[in-house]
């Protein structure tokens, strides 16, 4: 008895083509699934560049507090000792930003001011602290 065979090759042929689909257009489904892949990536990266310009705006806040409350302190130290004070002036030298304050706290460390006082210096921006610091002043 005699069996017809088919050559390999006729076999592959209708494999490549039902893999391949219908190559005449693009499909609404592949435009579709483009746009939300191409939407992901975009509400990623915005994402990514709000969080980097917040960064950059509290580290500069910082930067400025600290260069505030040091010239503030090195000024509160150079200024004579006041016994029974409750704050020391802001340095009249001392250029503030809009919306910055340097309120300078003190309090003696001992129940009566023997000469020892904590001074808290604090910087604020729009009423919020951003930076505060403790100095010992002493009366020499």
């Amino acid at each position: 008895m005699f069996v017809w065979q088919r050559h390999p090759r006729q076999y592959v042929k209708p494999l490549k083509d039902w893999l391949r689909g219908s190559e005449k257009g693009i499909s609404t489904i592949e435009v579709l699934l483009g746009i939300v892949i191409l939407g992901l990536v975009s509400v990623c990266f915005l994402g990514s560049v709000g969080t980097g310009t917040q960064a950059t705006v509290v580290t500069r806040e910082q930067s400025i507090a600290e260069s505030l409350v040091r010239s503030e302190a090195e000024y509160v130290k150079g200024c004579a000792y006041q016994y029974d004070a409750s704050e020391y002036p802001v340095d009249p030298t001392l250029t503030l930003p809009a919306g910055w304050t340097v309120p300078t706290y003190v309090e003696p460390v001992h129940a009566s001011d023997d000469g020892l006082q904590k001074v808290t210096i604090t910087a604020e921006y729009q009423g919020e602290t951003v930076l505060s610091i403790v100095i010992y002043k002493v009366a020499r």
